[in-house]
């Protein structure tokens, strides 16, 4: 499955389009067919460990539910939106909507979330602080897009809804199964469903300063790191205490970039950071452990060696450093293991040939075997 870009390329796309304005492909995927039905979706927001709401406008009342559901026939047929947050958790043909994608690093996609509304269905004219693409699937969906606007008005009519005022569209368009639209950041959007609809939101990470120096704190916290304190043995008299002087503020400055300047600990609180999902995972954690030794019959009967569906991993290849993070955690690479740490990072079906060069050296052994008792790799395609 490929992105027909038309007169475009990813790379004039990136130049081009990219975080830059929204942009709208009729026909971006031909011949393209749903991989969940409305009725999967359904099912999945039935389970109470995935983040599933109903967004419901009747009669100019917005209102909010949140799943698991039991029923649906209360909503009626017509002014309500079901969405599912990551999807591509739980269904294989919705995660492999991210492979068309792979023009941008895997680290900053996120997940797959699925919308399926009846007529009339919609969550409003809002804004994102993060990129997306919207791929239509069955049905269709008026979309309305418009340029960042400083004099949009904020508006919540419901406490778990945010909303802005109408906008000036740029994109006016009715899309189809197949179509592609890409939403900037803080581009105002507001899609509306036509006849029963499914929309598909590949949407990508995108942290703030704030979340990013929040959760360092944390991290050096849990890691009891940077807890000396700064050094003032060169303190000399001072004529007037009560100011804080440009030599104090510059010693005070150098203790805390101390930490955003120590490239180990930056490299392993971003790995950590950027792999940690955000939604439930299907981890298969195998009931007893498997020895190096089943694993290679098994993949010597034939069986492929998949990753959990929607498990994030980052390869950081650096001449002062190697390192593989999985799910949040850290795996070291060295130059026996690098090509091994390749395969796992590339997420791609794992089989006896593809391995078979790794096998005989002890950490690959280590490595596989580990992800593997973790969950993280199985013998089944989720």
């Amino acid at each position: 499955m490929i992105i027909d870009f038309k007169d475009l390329t990813p790379e004039t796309f990136l130049a081009e389009y990219w975080q830059k304005k929204p942009l709208i492909i009729k026909g971006a995927f031909a011949n393209f067919e749903d991989p969940i039905e409305a009725n999967e979706l359904a099912g999945l927001a039935m389970e109470d460990f995935i983040e599933s709401r109903i967004i419901s406008n009747i009669n100019a009342n917005w209102d909010v539910k949140h799943g698991p559901f039991d029923d649906f026939s209360s909503f009626g047929e017509k002014n309500w939106t079901l969405l599912v947050q990551a999807t591509n958790h739980w269904s294989s043909g919705v995660n492999a909507l991210i492979e068309p994608f792979k023009f941008i690093p895997n680290w900053r996609i996120d997940d797959v979330m699925v919308s399926f509304s009846t007529p009339g269905g919609g969550v409003g004219p809002h804004l994102d602080q993060y990129d997306v693409f919207i791929i239509q699937g069955e049905g269709k969906r008026r979309w309305q897009v418009g340029k960042p606007d400083s004099t949009l008005e904020n508006l919540t009519p419901h406490e778990d809804l945010k909303q802005v005022s109408m906008f000036s569209a740029v994109i006016d368009e009715i899309t189809e199964p197949g179509d592609l639209l890409y939403i900037p950041p803080n581009h105002p959007h507001d899609g509306v469903a036509l006849d029963n609809s499914i929309n598909y939101s590949v949407g990508f990470q995108a942290p703030s300063a704030q979340e990013l120096i929040s959760a360092f704190a944390d991290y050096q916290l849990d890691n009891h790191l940077f807890e000396q304190r700064f050094d003032d043995s060169k303190r000399v008299v001072t004529e007037t205490p009560e100011e804080m002087h440009e030599a104090d503020f510059e010693l005070l400055n150098s203790v805390m970039n101390s930490a955003f300047k120590n490239e180990t600990v930056m490299q392993d609180f971003l790995g950590k950071y950027l792999t940690s999902v955000h939604h439930t995972l299907n981890l298969l954690v195998p009931v007893e452990p498997l020895s190096i030794e089943l694993i290679k019959e098994i993949l010597a009967d034939g069986e492929e060696l998949y990753p959990v569906l929607g498990l994030k991993c980052i390869l950081v290849n650096q001449p002062k450093i190697k390192i593989l993070f999985i799910n949040g955690e850290n795996y070291p690479v060295d130059t026996d293991t690098l090509e091994l740490a390749k395969l796992l990072a590339s997420k791609k079906p794992l089989t006896k040939d593809l391995l078979e060069s790794s096998m005989d050296c002890l950490k690959n052994q280590q490595l596989l075997t580990k992800v593997i008792n973790k969950g993280l790799w199985c013998f089944e395609c989720n």
